[in-house]
Parts: structure tokens; sequence; C-alpha cells
């Protein structure tokens, strides 16, 4: 089994907070591609972790546009490669709500049931409900956007519980 270190929280809010307004010019902006939020999300986790996977088709990283896996982009790809990774990078728990730390992910679920968006979390002002969990994302930018006030049916709660090295 490989080695584990911890996720730096803290670089990947400095890095989310950067960067939520605007775009990084080093990653493209999939904004016209069917969204930016999962490219602007991985970006996050890899300021945090420092490690991407770079087994091909299910890993988890990006060099350019043309290469680069499917869980660097797209909300499934990397709520499975999050959730069943034992190799290399960062990897996930699903929780509940009041489980949640600054740095984790929450993804939202529309009601055709298809999850359609990630979010990280930024800051928790007190309890941890939506009215207090803040939020950065792109393609509608957010710094510090509270949770309640996005349109969703369900969501589902990732803590980043460290990363393999």
């Amino acid at each position: 089994m490989p080695e584990i270190k911890e996720y730096n929280r803290i670089k990947a809010i400095e890095y989310a907070n950067k960067w939520a307004l605007s775009r990084n010019p080093n990653y493209l902006d999939f904004t016209n591609f069917g969204g930016d939020c999962t490219n602007y999300i991985s970006q996050c986790l890899y300021a945090g972790s420092g490690v991407m996977n770079y087994t091909k088709i299910f890993g988890w990283y990006y060099n350019s546009a043309y290469d680069r896996t499917a869980s660097w982009t797209g909300v499934k790809y990397l709520y499975n490669f999050l959730t069943t990774n034992k190799t290399k990078g960062p990897f996930a728990t699903e929780i509940p709500l009041n489980q949640i730390k600054v740095g984790d992910l929450i993804q939202l679920k529309n009601a055709e049931n298809v999850y359609y968006h990630t979010l990280i979390v930024s800051e928790i002002r007190g309890q941890t409900t939506p009215d207090f969990i803040l939020i950065n994302a792109h393609d509608f930018n957010a710094l510090r956007r509270p949770l309640v006030t996005y349109n969703y049916a369900s969501y589902r709660c990732l803590r980043i519980d460290g990363v393999y090295i």
C-alpha cells in the first residue's frame, strides 16, 4: 500500500480563493465545453495534494486539454476517482454534511437525479448547515457563496481523507 500524506486544506483554499473569480491561464477554461466547475475543483485539489495520478483512463491528471483524464473535469468521474483511489493522489469518503470541513467537496444533484456541479467548501461560519457553509465554484463564479443560495434537489459531501504518494 502506498504511503499517505495529509491533504493541505490551507493551500487548497488559498488556491480556491485566488482563482474563484478568474481563470488560471495554465489550464484550459472548460466553460464552453460542458462547464469549468470540476476542472477548477481539480486544480484546488492539486494545490492541496501536489500529486496527480497518471494512470490512463482511470487516473486523475491534467497535462493539457488533450492530455487529461475525465476525472479532472467530469463530476461523476471525479467522484468515482476520489472514492475508489487506492494508488496515487487524493482520496475521499462520502460523509454527511455535518462532518464537512474547509477544503472538502460538495456535489449537487438536480431533479433529474444527475450530479451536475462540484463545489469546494471555503468557509464554515458556525454550524455545518447550508446556511453557514460558504463555497467557491466556477461556471457561475463564486467566492464564499452560501450553499443555501444554490438550487438543487440534493447533494453529496466528500471529505478529502489524504493523499497517496
